[in-house]
């Protein structure tokens, strides 16, 4: 559930992109309703702008959503969302791609500073609270993880910037879509391995009660 949470705006935003061409004139006349969109689905380009202005709606409907099912709001969700609303939003009135590619990176560089700063803040590394309920590892192991996040976070938001300005929009699509989630669920898992043999994994009391 939460990684439907997590990706669905960006679905959204590449199945619009991809799709832009074939989809309903009346969708594309409703759209041009709104202020500073005069988008032709004959013009390559406008689809950019339509499918910022889906990932702007979906990521609101992602908080609204995610408060409807947990009862409270993820720091992460709502920052994507301030950063979307500033970028995305100029992007569309100033018709200009790039501010929504740098939304991407800043956002990945802001994660490289949040999780940095939680090892000098608090006792626990931010990956440490994420994971420590699940694994029993030594703080030293838990520093490491949370550095590695950083140096992830990091390099992931300047290969951003590299495809965008190396490879074009339309690569830098496929790459926001297939590369950016593909990179992380391989980061996600290769940390995971790491643990379950550097760290001991943690009975729940369910299973405890079981034996």
């Amino acid at each position: 559930m939460k990684f439907f949470f997590d990706f669905f705006p960006v679905l959204l935003f590449f199945l619009t992109y991809k799709f832009f061409g074939s989809l309903p004139s009346e969708i594309i006349t409703a759209v041009n309703q709104f202020p500073y969109f005069s988008i032709d689905q004959n013009n390559p380009k406008d689809a950019m702008f339509l499918a910022t202005l889906v990932i702007i709606l979906a990521t609101v409907l992602q908080n609204i959503m995610h408060f409807y099912v947990y009862r409270r709001l993820e720091k992460m969700h709502i920052i994507s969302l301030v950063l979307l609303l500033v970028l995305g939003g100029a992007t569309i009135i100033m018709k200009d791609a790039k501010l929504l590619v740098w939304k991407v990176t800043l956002i990945n560089w802001l994660f490289a500073v949040v999780f940095l700063l939680s090892q000098f803040v608090g006792k626990k590394p931010i990956i440490q609270r994420l994971m420590g309920k699940a694994f029993d590892a030594t703080q030293a192991i838990w520093m490491k993880l949370n550095l590695s996040w950083v140096l992830f976070f990091f390099i992931i938001g300047l290969i951003n910037l590299y495809v965008y300005y190396q490879f074009g929009e339309q690569n830098w699509v496929n790459f926001k879509f297939y590369g950016l989630m593909g990179a992380t669920f391989i980061f996600v898992i290769a940390q995971t391995f790491y643990l379950m043999k550097n760290a001991t994994v943690i009975e729940s009391i369910e299973d405890s009660d079981k034996e």
